[in-house]
């Protein structure tokens, strides 16, 4: 009886702090990192004050959890898309096509790229997180354009890394029109940025 409690306690406790995460990432995507207070959360989630504090203990650690979600969660995205067994063009091309649908369509996204804006801005320690998760997509990506290159649908003469940073910067970039804009038309902007990606790498 003692051991099933125990198991309801921790289920209550999970779900708790993914209610609070999911209040964070709102929060962030309507207000920025400087809007994430614990009153904030308290606001948006439902839930007391009191709860996030316990749960976090200061917004440095409850914006550490934020930054570890939404890693893991682009991640599991990965994983289930299975994008390594896909030919390298359509891997490439399939992952820029979800990504800027994420990212016009998902708070999580949008605060994923509030955060790295604002870790660039304020010179922050997230900046080292954040360039942990890049170089993993960057080695993703020079794997999937290697992979197209010997498959001969990717130009041979490009260079891997370099492709793969130039992509890197082309999702960067349209985030940030999203952020300064977010009334932006994207659709036109995500299908030209898609065509113009295409054309730069198919062979």
């Amino acid at each position: 009886m003692a051991s099933q409690t125990r198991k309801t306690q921790t289920e209550r406790r999970n779900q708790s702090e993914a209610a609070l995460l999911k209040a964070a990432v709102d929060v962030i995507a309507s207000a920025g990192v400087g809007g994430v207070t614990f009153e904030a959360l308290g606001k948006t989630g439902g839930f007391s004050r009191g709860l996030a504090s316990i749960r976090f203990g200061s917004k440095a650690r409850l914006i550490e959890a934020v930054l570890l979600h939404l890693h893991e969660r682009q991640e599991a995205m990965a994983r289930e898309q299975g994008f390594d067994e896909l030919p390298g063009l359509d891997a490439v091309m399939r992952y820029m096509e979800l990504n800027l649908k994420d990212m016009a369509r998902r708070n999580e996204a949008r605060a994923y790229f509030m955060l790295l804006s604002s870790s660039v801005a304020e010179a922050s320690d997230m900046r080292s997180a954040f360039a942990v998760t890049h170089a993993k997509v960057e080695q993703q990506l020079h794997r999937w354009v290697a992979k197209g290159q010997s498959e001969e649908t990717i130009r041979a003469e490009l260079d891997p890394h370099a492709a793969a940073l130039m992509i890197g910067c082309l999702m960067f970039g349209l985030s940030m029109q999203l952020l300064v804009d977010p009334s932006v038309d994207f659709e036109p902007l995500r299908e030209a940025s898609l065509a113009m990606l295409r054309t730069s790498l198919a062979a």
